[in-house]
C-alpha cells in the first residue's frame, strides 16, 4: 500500500515540475515578446530590438516583484512615451496568452 502511496506522490511532483517550467517558458516567451514589442515603442529595431527584448527577460529573471512592469514604467518614461500601467498591464496580459499559444504549437 505504502508503494502506491509513493509513486502517486512521486507522479503528483512530476506534474508540478513539469507544469512549473511551462509556467517559466511561457512567462519567459512573453517577455521576450513585450521587450520587442515595447522596443518598437521606442523606436528601436534589429539588434537593438533583440537586445532590449533580453534585457527585459532578464530583469524579470533577477528582479523582484513587478520588475518588468517596473522597467518598462522607467523606460517609457525615459524615452517620453506616455504609456499607463494600465496600458503595460494589458499588454502583458495579451501577449501571456500569445506566448502560451507559440509554447503549445512548438
Amino acid at each position: 500500500m505504502t508503494d502506491a502511496f509513493e509513486e502517486r506522490r512521486r507522479k503528483q511532483e512530476e506534474k508540478w515540475a513539469h507544469d512549473e517550467a511551462q509556467r517559466f517558458k511561457v512567462k519567459a516567451r512573453r517577455d521576450k515578446l513585450l521587450g520587442l514589442w515595447a522596443a518598437a515603442e521606442m523606436g528601436l529595431s534589429g539588434p537593438h530590438a533583440d537586445a532590449y527584448a533580453a534585457s527585459l527577460v532578464a530583469a524579470d529573471l533577477h528582479g523582484k516583484g513587478e520588475a518588468v512592469l517596473d522597467k518598462l514604467r522607467a523606460d517609457f518614461a525615459t524615452a517620453k512615451l506616455g504609456h499607463s500601467d494600465a496600458v503595460i498591464r494589458h499588454k502583458m496580459e495579451e501577449l501571456l496568452v500569445v506566448a502560451a499559444g507559440q509554447l503549445k504549437q512548438a
